[in-house]
Formats: structure tokens, C-alpha cells, sequence
């Protein structure tokens, strides 16, 4: 079996037989595969287990013919080695039982050393780059300083983000110093992921539509580019996604990365020439369009396709994560028809 580049030549803006697919949380609840894996373990442990995190990571490769493997695992893993009290509650999602809401709380969040924090994530990469070699490449990730904060801030999900923006506008002094340190908490995170054998990594920026394009440049944006400025002689190609944020793609753009990832709320010929064509995109379905028939998931793809006008560097996936009911048969045509449709 010859190993499958489209993925990374399209980050680098190289040319491809056909559009590279892959899509965020392709290993995950929609498939009866991994909910069979989940009746015996909670979250926690599998993604603790490096054996069953990459059993999860594989099931999609297999059952839709991706072009790319991203490691199962949660943005929030170092928070356990950072001093984060974190729980995955049932039906709640994750709570953090202490919050971070003073510049005291900022001075007890430790800097780890991500091979002693989180040693399952690397070994689950090692044990993937075995299992995929001669197949696809495999994308390692991280959540963004940003998003981040805000959950250790917030202490779990939030509609308005009150108190993270509180602290950024009340004590900016206790902001900056926890994004300084999330910066350095990520970029060793990722670093670790290369070492291990990730070919690409994604940083997740996954609230940060929360903000205005002001706030986003003062408080947010010298950390994301902190970050990507730290990876960029890893010699991997790097994805920058940031969700709900049509109104700040040139300052995420500026922020850094070699591939912009973007959501469904924008389109994507737009969003290209926003980003600049120097930068590679990727995106961007709607996670909800695949509830609808396979013709109409077809016709989506070739306007999403026609957008990107054959240029280099487009990587075909979802505006946001699969929705955990989505039918398998609708993902795989999906993917069926970014190649079909796409094929030199």
C-alpha cells in the first residue's frame, strides 16, 4: 500500500490528485465501533489508555477512507499536570471544580513538562505511526491559549464567557499572565506530539468567536501567534482553527499557521482571499448538512469544491466536530464525493 500525501502536500500548497478529506471528531460517538469501546471506559480512561486511544483513532480510517488521521484525545488532557481539578461529569461535560479567577489562582497554575504530564499521548502516537505507516499521515492537536483559559476560567461550557472576559477586562494583569503561561503550557504539548510522531498538529481555537476583532488583537492574538511562531521550525505543517470567527479571519491569519482552518458560517472562496492565498484552508461543511439525503450533501460539496477553484492548498472538512447522530453512510459519501468530485 503506498502511503496517501494529498493531506500534506496540501498543506503545503503542492499539488494533489484529488482534494484531501478528513473531518474534526472523525473518531467519535457517531460510530457504533467506539460507543462499544465507551460502554467499557470512561472518557478519561480512554484517552489514558494509548492502546485504546489509538484503536478509536484508527476505527474512521478504515470505515470512511480519510485522508488523515487526527489522534483521539481532549484539548483538555494537561490540565490534570497543570494543577486543574478537572472531571468529565456525566451530562454535564467537563467541570473544573477550581476555577482560575485571580492573579493567586494564575500564580498556582503549573507550567508542565508534557512527556511527565501527559506520557499516553505520546505513546498513543507511537503506537499510530506504526499502525498507519504506509497509509496516511496522522495529525496531532491541542486547544488554542484562548479557548483554553476560558474553560479554566469559566470552570466549564459557557454561552457568554462572563467571567473570562471579566478577568481580560478587569484584571488584565492576571489575563496575560495565565495566557503567557497557557503559550508555553501548548507549545511544549505540541512539541511532544511532534517528538512522538505527529505529522501535522491543529490548534483548536474553538470559542474565540466570542470576541471582537479589538479584544481578539489585545488579548488573545500575541499568544496564538506565540505558539505557532514557537512550532514553526518543527518542520510539520501547522493548522490554525478558529470557530465562529468570520469577523477576525485576518487577524487569526496574521496570528499564524500554514493552514487556516475555517466554520461553515462564511464562504469559502471569501474566506480565502481574506486569509491570503499564501496560507492554505480548510474547511467547510456544515456538520448539520449531513443530516440531509446524499444529493444534498453531493451538491454541497461541489459548491464548497468550486469555491476553493481547483488552487492549491484546500483540505476538505467539516466547519466544526461531527454531530454524535450523524449516520455513518452520510460521512462516508461525504468523503466519497470530496474524491469522486474532486479527482484529476
Amino acid at each position: 500500500m503506498a502511503f496517501n500525501d494529498r493531506f500534506l502536500r496540501a498543506c503545503r500548497r503542492e499539488p494533489v490528485d484529488a482534494t484531501p478529506v478528513w473531518l474534526m471528531r472523525q473518531a467519535g460517538r457517531y460510530m457504533k465501533e467506539y460507543r462499544d469501546i465507551r460502554a467499557k471506559y470512561d472518557f478519561l480512561t480512554m484517552c489514558k489508555k494509548p492502546e485504546v486511544a489509538a484503536e478509536i483513532t484508527l476505527q474512521p480510517i478504515d470505515a470512511l477512507d480519510v485522508d488523515a488521521a487526527i489522534l483521539f484525545a481532549d484539548i483538555l488532557l494537561p490540565f490534570e499536570g497543570m494543577g486543574i481539578d478537572l472531571e468529565f461529569a456525566k451530562g454535564e461535560g467537563p467541570v473544573i471544580h477550581n476555577p482560575v479567577r485571580s492573579m493567586a489562582d494564575v500564580a498556582n497554575v503549573r507550567v508542565i513538562d508534557a512527556e511527565e504530564a501527559t506520557p499516553y499521548v505520546a505513546e498513543a502516537i507511537k503506537i499510530l505511526r506504526r499502525e498507519l505507516e504506509n497509509r496516511v499521515p496522522l495529525i496531532g492537536f491541542s486547544g488554542a491559549p484562548f479557548t483554553l483559559a476560558s474553560y479554566v476560567i469559566e470552570g466549564s461550557g459557557s454561552r457568554d464567557y462572563r467571567y473570562a472576559k471579566a478577568m481580560m477586562y478587569e484584571a488584565p494583569q492576571a489575563w496575560h499572565a495565565l495566557m503567557e503561561k497557557l503559550a508555553e503550557i501548548v507549545t511544549r504539548y505540541l512539541k511532544m506530539q511532534i517528538a512522538a510522531g505527529a505529522q501535522a498538529v491543529q490548534m483548536f481555537d474553538s470559542w474565540v468567536g466570542a470576541l471582537n476583532p479589538n479584544d481578539y488583537r489585545e488579548f488573545v492574538m500575541p499568544y496564538s501567534k506565540l505558539v505557532m511562531d514557537n512550532l514553526a521550525d518543527e518542520g510539520v505543517p501547522r493548522i490554525h482553527f478558529a470557530n465562529n470567527a468570520s469577523t477576525l479571519l485576518e487577524l487569526v491569519s496574521e496570528a499564524g499557521g500554514d493552514v487556516v482552518g475555517i466554520d461553515w458560517r462564511i464562504n469559502l472562496d471569501e474566506a480565502w482571499r481574506r486569509i491570503g492565498y499564501d496560507k492554505a484552508i480548510q474547511g467547510n461543511f456544515d456538520p448539520i448538512a449531513l443530516f440531509g439525503p446524499v444529493e444534498s450533501i453531493e451538491a454541497r460539496v461541489k459548491d464548497i469544491l468550486d469555491r476553493a477553484d481547483d488552487r492549491p492548498g484546500h483540505i476538505f472538512n467539516l466547519g466544526h466536530g461531527i454531530h454524535k447522530e450523524t449516520p455513518v453512510e452520510h460521512a462516508k459519501a461525504l468523503v466519497d464525493a470530496v474524491h469522486k468530485l474532486s479527482k484529476k
